[in-house]
């Protein structure tokens, strides 16, 4: 069983190694969008760089390779909260490959949309109440990191409300808010200096 739990760990560490913004940057655009705007091989700075027609396959594939690791999970012969431990295992591996892409240098994005994925497998209503409250948040804000960060912290709180207290999910949620907080720690430091760059995803940008 530890072999076969290993070997998927390595599965959803490969899934999440996919860089997909790299790739449709360079086999479409001939870009890599780590050279541009905020460096990171991600949804948001692919939709800075080349626009919302690469953004967004970005997204879902990112999101799909977060998804499809946690699912690896079904294939041990586990129940229970070994079963949901080893998705927490594979979520974390899925994050670790985004971050740090065997396929790319080891040089990727911060894995929000990978996580997305993740939490949509491990929790599925809180995780799309989260998703509600990006949307909001940056239609409002213009701010991608904010309403990834509001998203998050509140996604514990989501968990509690939809399936009450589960001490081992409400944990994974714990640790989702603080893992987005601390990978945002530059874009917190923008924000209050007011230099954060803004997203105009549903209207055109203003002028200057």
């Amino acid at each position: 069983m530890i072999w076969i739990i290993c070997l998927l760990l390595i599965g959803g560490y490969l899934l999440g190694s996919i860089p997909s913004a790299v790739w449709i940057g360079r086999w479409f655009y001939r870009t890599d969008v780590r050279e541009y705007g905020s460096h990171n091989a991600g949804a948001t700075n692919t939709l800075r760089v080349l626009g919302r027609r690469a953004a967004l396959p970005v997204f879902v594939i990112d999101a799909a390779k977060g998804y499809g690791a946690v699912m690896l999970a079904h294939l041990a012969d586990l129940q229970g909260d070994g079963l949901f431990f080893l998705k927490i295992g594979l979520t974390a591996a899925a994050i670790l490959g985004h971050i740090f892409p065997i396929f790319a240098g080891f040089k990727g994005g911060k894995g929000v949309a990978t996580m997305a994925g993740c939490m949509l497998a491990i929790a599925p209503i809180p995780m799309l109440m989260g998703l509600a409250t990006f949307v909001i948040v940056l239609a409002v804000s213009h701010y991608v990191s904010l309403g990834s960060m509001t998203g998050g912290v509140l996604f514990p709180f989501y968990i509690l409300l939809v399936d009450g207290f589960q001490p081992y999910k409400l944990l994974f949620g714990v640790l989702v808010a603080v893992v987005l907080l601390i990978t945002h720690r530059k874009n917190i430091k923008r924000l209050r200096e007011g230099t954060e760059n803004k997203t105009f995803l549903f209207i055109r940008r203003p002028k200057a």
